[in-house]
């Protein structure tokens, strides 16, 4: 079962979002994938909104399991003004119902990925979108936020230390491993296709790096989230590559802060980077969560170091931060200290 958020991170998101819970008092907000680690946050957040400033939004989740997802978080989903339709993202059915507002945060397909299904990779992705704007745009949603991926770039240049989001890179569209990638680009343009065909809703577009903090899955996708595993579990940090990519970890209290005023304030039809700018690579990640959680035993690298520059995955947040007055508001070590005491409170609860 899962612990409730810290209260602190939601109180540090909900004051800084003041205008966002004006804009959608006693809204209806839909959000698909509200089960997943970006979806949940999100919805903890809302809901502590309803609390503290009583705006009364009423939250409709879409869940494969609502059952599974009452027992896992049942603070979150059996909460009052909680509503869980059934379904999966590409076929739901969910009829007629007044919605002021939409997220659509359904981008766990780390299953799908594992077992090689790379067709039904880009099927979740663009079926699964087109579905949720057919729904939002037919049942009135006046906003709508995309929550895509910096895998939209494709391959960062070794040259390039940020990548903007005019970069026009993209993956390797005749590559399998590029259906993830493919599917976001796909999933963008059906969202700017939509802003520029319906004027009534405005479209927000999210392209989301490496983030972290407690509820990250420890068996999954998030390197960040299986190192912590392996860390306080008393084990050696498994480290499948040779360690030198660099990453950048954007802690999840500040993403909420970032999407939701995106949600509200972004301008129609664009896209924006969300992360953090300050590089580390995985050995040194690796490294840091050792020194955290204490561990004597420190990772090594499945490989030995490759010759040239070191792969990259770090955005250019200027666009988010100008418009949108957010920031990296947590340090790095702090992001990490606190998602890996929730952690260690978890297992010892």
């Amino acid at each position: 079962m899962r612990k409730p958020l810290p209260q602190d991170d939601l109180d540090f998101v909900v004051e800084r979002t003041a205008d966002v819970w004006s804009a959608l008092d006693r809204a209806r907000l839909f959000i698909s994938g509200g089960t997943g680690f970006i979806g949940s946050w999100l919805l903890e957040v809302v809901q502590h909104a309803n609390r503290v400033a009583g705006c009364k939004i009423e939250t409709v989740a879409l869940s494969r399991d609502p059952q599974k997802a009452v027992s896992y978080a049942p603070h979150l989903f059996a909460a009052p003004g909680m509503k869980l339709i059934q379904g999966d993202v590409a076929s739901f059915e969910a009829g007629r119902q007044a919605i002021d507002a939409c997220i659509h945060a359904a981008t766990d397909v780390a299953d799908l990925a594992r077992a090689g299904d790379a067709l039904r990779v880009f099927d979740t992705g663009v079926t699964g979108t087109r579905r949720v704007l057919d729904f939002a745009q037919a049942n009135g949603a006046s906003r709508f936020l995309l929550t895509s991926s910096g895998a939209v770039y494709g391959v960062q240049p070794p040259t390039l230390a940020r990548t903007p989001e005019t970069f026009s890179g993209a993956p390797d569209p005749l590559k399998m491993a590029s259906a993830y990638g493919e599917s976001k680009r796909a999933a963008e343009w059906l969202a700017s296709a939509y802003a520029q065909q319906h004027s009534g809703m405005h479209v927000g577009i999210a392209r989301i790096y490496a983030v972290l903090g407690p509820a990250i899955p420890l068996d999954g996708p998030f390197a960040a989230g299986n190192f912590i595993r392996d860390a306080l579990a008393g084990k050696q940090i498994g480290i499948n590559g040779d360690g030198r990519p660099l990453r950048s970890y954007l802690y999840m209290a500040d993403a909420c802060i970032w999407l939701l005023r995106m949600l509200v304030r972004g301008e129609s039809g664009a896209a924006y980077n969300v992360g953090s700018e300050r590089e580390i690579s995985i050995i040194d990640l690796a490294r840091m969560v050792e020194d955290q959680c204490g561990s004597t035993l420190p990772a090594a690298p499945a490989v030995q170091p490759g010759s040239g520059p070191a792969p990259r995955y770090v955005p250019d947040t200027s666009k988010a931060r100008h418009a949108l007055d957010v920031d990296e508001f947590t340090p790095l070590e702090l992001a990490l200290s606190k998602t890996i005491n929730w952690n260690r409170s978890a297992v010892t609860a």
